[in-house]
């Protein structure tokens, strides 16, 4: 085979090996600190400098500042952030991405060697049977991967051909813009940045580019890595678009203030990277570092202004709201499973809100006839019903990317949705009761009116008992909640022979009875679908309630 070709293949093998070290040691570190993540996450504030570090901290977790802009995206999208608070965590992300750069550039130490030997001992890691040591593994594994690519594209430029051929080309496009674009280009293509500088590094140590055009494709590779998030943002709403928009505009007046300030002064700018290291490898992670760090320093006083800018740029379309829309959840949090699920329970929130809503109008409805809950009953038991379906469909998703302990939390969550949208289908059946009732115009008596509303009371008073200790995971509140149930059946069985004697007495009428022993029953079941959803949190792996 030609040695040329051999070199080639030996590139991209090599930048296949590093990009394949990359993903995976950034999945290893994503699962292992996974609630690490959440917590960063729920600290998001208004504070500029708490967001920076939380773009950093995920983004040295995940190792991609694109990937964290798409979750920044995401929680926009999703409502979690505003567009100030994400503008400084996207700041934050291109810093954090550069610790790829730093990490290659730990090549020139003559480190590689040793390096390699972590794939070995993570791959040996990953048959172990706890997550935490197969995360661990998967890290080490990814991190020797890395190496392993690097040392295959430094092979690539032994080929004195091939290195000659890269001086040659580079000799030709050298013009600061035309390398400028091939870092976007190239960047735009494999969809990493720290990819690119990597390969940057690689081809300015091994002599086959010198370290001024280095600079400009790494400033470049900055604007480049915009793309994803740019993608990312095509299906969601236009604070979506802000993001992503922002994320361009944050790198390209980054870039061209740095472009400005190196291009007259490249000398200088390579005589002051030689005084902080003698290699140039890290002279050009160093590089990426400086322009990140202050590009942020300098336009995170702008945020406000830099939102305003991108607000004016992007403008709201009047658009009807969609009621049937995930209120809390996004396509783009599947990236960032605990965040994923942190807000599915948020929208199970909701659509519990909606069926106790649903309940209360129901009885106001059986009891008084009147025609105006109709409307509202409808409406909100279709966006139950869509809710139950969407976020089932995220759900399952969302279990490809999970964790074993994170499935079981999903797993819960099924059970929780499949109880609440039961309690919305009992919440119909008492609208339609009434409906029916009203039709043949009959009405209970006062006194049965009196012991459906003491019955419903007792469901609302557990309906809130359950929603607090789903969302607060208090175990010890699930006794109280055990306690009121049995007050419901008590009450069923109470109110059954209440009802019998007034049958026997001749106070009431017999055609009433079905009506009434259905509103009861259906009471009763309501309250075992909420017992469910308490001891979902005890039990993820199955409901006891009759379906």
């Amino acid at each position: 085979m030609n040695s040329l070709v051999l070199s080639i293949i030996m590139l991209f093998g090599g930048a296949g090996v590093f990009i394949a070290g990359m993903n995976m040691m950034a999945d290893g570190l994503s699962k292992s600190a996974g609630s690490g993540m959440k917590k960063l996450i729920g600290t998001v504030s208004n504070n500029k400098l708490s967001g920076v570090g939380i773009g950093a901290g995920v983004t040295a977790i995940i190792q991609s500042s694109a990937a964290t802009t798409v979750m920044a995206i995401g929680f926009v999208n999703a409502g979690i952030m505003t567009l100030v608070q994400a503008t400084p965590v996207i700041m934050g992300a291109n810093i954090g991405t550069t610790i790829t750069g730093v990490l290659v550039s730990l090549k020139s130490l003559g480190i590689t060697e040793y390096a390699k030997l972590l794939a070995f001992i993570g791959v040996m890691m990953t048959f172990f049977k706890s997550d935490k040591v197969k995360n661990v593994g998967a890290i080490l594994c990814g991190l020797g991967l890395i190496f392993i690519g690097l040392d295959l594209m430094s092979g690539a430029f032994d080929n004195e051909e091939f290195k000659e051929t890269i001086i040659k080309i580079f000799t030709v496009v050298e013009f600061p813009l035309l390398l400028i674009i091939v870092g976007m280009l190239l960047t735009a293509l494999i969809q990493s940045s720290s990819a690119v500088t990597g390969i940057v590094i690689i081809m300015a140590g091994s002599g086959a580019l010198s370290l001024e055009n280095a600079l400009f494709i790494v400033l470049g590779s900055n604007v480049g890595t915009c793309i994803t998030a740019i993608i990312a943002s095509m299906n969601g709403n236009v604070n979506a678009k802000r993001t992503a928009f922002m994320h361009l505009t944050f790198n390209v007046i980054g870039t061209a203030l740095f472009t400005a300030l190196i291009w007259p002064l490249k000398s200088e700018a390579v005589w002051l990277l030689q005084k902080i290291t003698p290699h140039v490898e890290m002279q050009v992670a160093w590089f990426h570092v400086i322009f990140n760090v202050t590009t942020t320093a300098v336009l995170l006083p702008f945020v406000k202004q830099l939102v305003a800018f991108v607000e004016k740029t992007i403008k709201d379309k009047p658009v009807e709201e969609n009621k049937y829309k995930l209120k809390h959840v996004d396509e783009l949090l599947l990236k960032t499973p605990p965040i994923a699920i942190m807000q599915a329970k948020k929208e199970i929130d909701y659509m519990a809100s909606l069926a106790r809503d649903n309940i209360v109008l129901a009885e106001e409805a059986l009891l008084t006839g009147d025609e105006k809950y109709s409307k509202m009953i409808a409406e909100n038991e279709e966006i139950i019903d869509f809710t139950n379906k969407a976020l089932t469909k995220f759900l399952i998703k969302l279990t490809s990317v999970a964790t074993v302990e994170e499935e079981k939390i999903i797993g819960s969550y099924f059970h929780v949705l499949n109880d609440v949208e039961r309690i919305g289908d009992h919440a119909e059946n008492f609208y339609e009761i009434g409906e029916e009732m009203k039709q043949k115009e009959l009405t209970f008596s006062n006194f049965a009116q009196e012991e459906i509303r003491k019955m419903y009371g007792e469901v609302i008073k557990m309906f809130d008992m359950a929603q607090t200790i789903f969302d607060t995971l208090d175990k010890s509140k699930l006794d109280a909640l055990n306690s009121q149930e049995e007050v419901v059946d008590g009450l069923k069985k109470a109110l059954n022979k209440s009802h019998v004697k007034r049958l026997a007495a001749g106070s009431c009428t017999s055609e009433l009875s079905p009506y009434y022993f259905s509103t009861v029953a259906g009471l009763e079941r309501v309250a075992d679908h909420l017992l469910n959803v308490g001891y979902s949190i005890v039990s993820p792996t199955g409901s006891t309630s009759e379906q």
